[in-house]
């Protein structure tokens, strides 16, 4: 196969595995979602494998299931990503650093400046993961009752991003003179007010920050259902895609390039990068035992809780070895309970196997030796599934490690991976350009 492209890495470091199971793995850190002294590590060693990215998702409240299942989970205690993104950042030279910020609790403002402020701090490497917030626990965290509607959630969102996209560009990028003799720190001709109000935002501006490093840190969006796909279409950069299969990955990735082009958008200008977990062997055997391994962890109370959430409904009423009854729509996540049911219905799953296999994890899974993952990741590349992957590590620090020593150097040696960096900006390595500012011509 050739192919003049190559593969753009992120790792999805939040959790530091999707994994359920992970933590318990024999030799695993058991506490390496909450150990600042891991976290470090696992950045450096992603750096020195010439990662794009490392991705921090974050919640706004404990997961919404059962105790039971709530008592088993590592995911219940983790930084604040902007918090831990720019001390990562001071130990890390090119590396990018991408955290979610939520469109659904958050103010643009607040957004628009801590975004700047990472951006300026690691020399151009910040990206912002926009998220609607499924969870319909996270409401109760700030003072409402009930979760916002589905729809209504990326229309919020949509302005939300033009109000913090506006704000980024309040200063032109030479607004600040800094004209000792004359005593003007700033020209006011190079300063913009946004004045913003609309729908859902009343915000005047400027932002007390200059201008990002990036002109404004790289867009990624997460969203698989129809409203989902078209932000990513109008705003993002790099989307966090959830496709299971090849074809799967096909669709999504012609499909998303399609409505750039309808937008007039470059589809070059953003990269499809599918969430994959990838557990290396010396022998396809050896790998597949390392995963069963991996799954035995996780316990049913667990499983079935993963179920719930994915289903948007208590699954623990549904008959556990019976098939997956139909399933009402709900206001959570549609995309994540869409292939859910569309992973029962395809391979006959009771509700029991269902829940085991999202309690691990269901998505996209590369189990062989550093040669066949390449070789999947080639055909992926090559017959434009995606333009790279967020890697998810099966348990740290050994995944990890196995990845950046066993796998990258097969890669590179195929030319489908970098050897080294592009430049010191996540853009330049991405291949993305710096946006004009809207308000002043550069």
């Amino acid at each position: 196969m050739t192919d003049t492209r190559r593969l753009h890495l992120g790792a999805f470091m939040r959790p530091v595995s999707i994994h359920t199971g992970a933590w318990r793995y024999p030799g695993a850190y058991a506490d390496a979602n909450f150990n600042f002294a891991h976290i470090k590590r696992f950045a450096q060693k992603l750096e020195a494998g010439k990662f794009d990215a490392f991705f921090m998702a974050d919640h706004l409240a404990v997961l919404n299931m059962p105790m039971d299942a709530l008592k088993r989970s590592a995911t219940v205690t983790s930084f604040e990503p902007m918090t831990l993104l720019p001390a990562l950042a001071a130990v890390t030279e090119y590396l990018g650093l991408i955290a979610t910020g939520s469109t659904t609790y958050e103010e643009p403002f607040h957004v628009a400046r801590r975004f700047a402020s990472l951006d300026h701090i690691s020399g151009g490497r910040a990206a912002w993961n926009v998220v609607t917030t499924s969870n319909p626990n996270a409401s109760l965290n700030f003072g409402i009752e009930s979760q916002m509607e589905h729809d209504e959630r990326y229309r919020r969102a949509r302005e939300f991003y033009d109000v913090v996209t506006g704000l980024w560009d309040s200063w032109a990028d030479d607004a600040f003179i800094r004209d000792v003799e004359t005593g003007i720190y700033f020209d006011p001709e190079r300063l913009h007010t946004l004045d913003h109000k609309g729908k859902y935002f009343s915000v005047r501006g400027p932002l007390n920050i200059g201008r990002p490093v990036q002109g404004h840190p790289v867009i990624v969006q997460a969203g698989a259902s129809e409203a989902g796909r078209q932000l990513a279409a109008e705003t993002a950069e790099a989307i966090f895609a959830s496709s299971r299969t090849l074809e799967d990955g096909q669709a999504f990735y012609k499909d998303i390039k399609a409505r750039m082009t309808t937008l007039g958008r470059d589809p070059d200008h953003l990269k499809v990068l599918p969430g994959c977990l990838v557990v290396v062997g010396d022998t396809v055997d050896e790998a597949r035992q390392k995963r069963s391994l991996l799954d035995s962890q996780v316990h049913y109370e667990s499983a079935v809780a993963s179920l719930s959430i994915a289903l948007g409904t208590d699954a623990r009423k549904f008959d556990p070895d019976g098939p997956l009854p139909d399933v009402p729509e709900t206001n959570t996540s549609q995309s994540g309970r869409e292939r859910a049911i569309k992973l029962a219905r395809q391979e006959g799953l009771t509700v029991r196997e269902l829940a085991q296999r999202l309690g691990g994890y269901s998505g996209l899974a590369l189990v062989g030796t550093p040669e066949t993952i390449a070789d999947a990741m080639e055909e992926w590349l090559v017959e434009r599934g995606c333009d790279g992957f967020n890697i998810m590590f099966p348990f740290l620090p050994q995944g990890l490690d196995d990845f950046v020593d066993r796998v990258v150097p097969v890669l590179q040696r195929r030319g489908l991976f970098r050897t080294e960096y592009e430049g010191p900006t996540l853009r330049e390595n991405l291949g993305l350009p710096r946006p004009g500012n809207r308000y002043f011509e550069d």
